[in-house]
């Protein structure tokens, strides 16, 4: 079995193995190198508590290599596992189960997605979980207008201590008992964010009666007025409104929503968060590249620190375990196999295209002259002469973070190239109807 390397690919994850640690690693300064890795990332971007990060810094620095390993493993546990529960409500028709649907990345006629129709289906509170990350849940909660609950009791009924925070969604104007459930929920200590949906309706509906004079911006700032003057009618400051299509995800509010929930939620479960997003925009997959890419730098530094193995042995990864770690990106980023069914049928775009456009399917291959192993090798061994031999700890950290940032690289190029591919293809269609009609 080997590895197909992948020419700018291999560069790229070479140049950041060997900028980002031969200096600390080599001079044996685990500390300083951990340190030196989490100075480059902002804050909003960091996966672990700052307070983690410093308990990690002090074992290293006190030489309690034990301890640090420790803790990183916990930190990593947590991070995976930490669940994560979104409450969504609004009245019917509002387009709740739309956006359910949409934050799950399912279709409405899939076997699992949130009922959609204009007749109010939820009785009570109905839980969805997310089909990659096991750990996430959305609840669709009935409009508090149908209960017949004041807020207070209403938030007691549906359980609102269990949510991370709650998202209001309408289609029309915020009705008052809806502005009473936003005092009660911030009153509880839980954030609330306001969503107005089917802004792409709206605009159509507008550009069908007044095609002469229709004024895009000037429309979606009307929306957004007439939202914002309810709270002021109501003598409530008004909060920032979203204005979203749960059918055109990237046109409007939806990224800055994305931004803003992500900013908001504790360090620990901003990870499985990114991870659970739709690929909408490029600078969403780098989010999701950006976040993995933590968890890799942890793994193998937490592999490397008690690497006592010999320098022979650490290239002979096991092929399994790769086959294991390359297939849980693809699944991730949606370049698995049933990712691109889906989006093959959604996009009109055959199947077969769509996989002949993209490398990670084919890294794991055994028709490459050359292996990434032994190409891998030949660089350190390069490296070891230059420098007089390295750390098993070097080596380890180096083999790990390297074989695991190139499938992570890969799959994210996959992602952006499939984006662009049924954008594009969108296009067309969208051209071709347009001409058309």
């Amino acid at each position: 079995m080997t590895v197909q390397s992948n020419g700018p690919l291999f560069n790229r994850a070479m140049g950041q193995l060997f900028s980002d640690t031969s200096k600390d690693e080599d001079s044996g300064d685990l500390e300083t190198s951990f340190i030196a890795y989490f100075k480059k990332i902002k804050t909003e971007n960091k996966i672990i508590p700052q307070e983690t990060i410093r308990l990690i810094e002090l074992h290293l620095k006190k030489g309690h290599i034990q301890g640090a390993h420790s803790v990183i493993s916990d930190a990593l546990k947590n991070v995976d596992k930490v669940p994560i529960n979104i409450a969504v409500t609004g009245e019917s028709g509002a387009g709740k189960s739309s956006f359910i649907n949409a934050l799950r990345g399912v279709g409405h006629e899939e076997e699992d997605a949130a009922e959609v129709g204009v007749v109010e289906t939820t009785k009570w509170r109905t839980p969805y979980q997310h089909p990659k990350i096991k750990n996430m849940t959305l609840w669709d909660l009935p409009g508090i207008g149908t209960t017949n609950f004041p807020p207070k009791d209403y938030l007691e009924k549906v359980e609102f201590q269990e949510y991370d925070f709650f998202i209001i969604v309408s289609a029309t104007r915020f009705t008052k008992l809806e502005l009473e459930l936003a005092k009660a929920i911030r009153f509880m200590g839980k954030n609330y964010y306001f969503v107005r949906a089917k802004v792409d309706i709206d605009l159509d509906n507008e550009k069908k009666s007044k095609p002469r004079t229709f004024d895009r911006e000037n429309i979606l700032q009307k929306i957004r007025s007439y939202c914002v003057n309810t709270f002021h009618q109501n003598n409530m400051e008004a909060p920032e409104i979203f204005l979203i299509s749960s059918s055109h995800l990237s046109d409007y509010d939806f990224p800055v929503l994305m931004d803003t929930l992500i900013k908001d939620l504790p360090v620990q479960k901003r990870h499985n968060f990114m991870l659970s997003l739709p690929n909408i925009t490029e600078a969403a997959i780098d989010r999701k590249h950006k976040s993995v890419q933590q968890t890799v730098w942890l793994e193998a530094f937490k592999g490397g620190i008690l690497a006592t193995v010999p320098v022979v042995g650490i290239i002979r990864d096991d092929v399994e375990k790769l086959k294991e770690k390359l297939n849980h990106y693809r699944d991730l980023f949606g370049v698995d196999d049933e990712s691109l069914e889906f989006m093959a049928k959604a996009s009109q775009v055959p199947v077969e295209r769509l996989k002949e456009i993209i490398k990670s399917p084919y890294l794991l291959d055994t028709k490459n002259e050359e292996t990434l192993g032994e190409m891998f090798l030949k660089c350190l061994e390069k490296f070891a002469s230059a420098n007089g031999g390295l750390l098993a700890t070097g080596l380890y950290f180096r083999k790990t973070f390297y074989m695991h940032l190139l499938f992570l690289d890969t799959v994210t190029d996959d992602a952006k190239v499939l984006l662009r591919e049924t954008l594009k293809n969108k296009e067309l269609v969208q051209t071709h109807l347009t001409h058309s009609y």
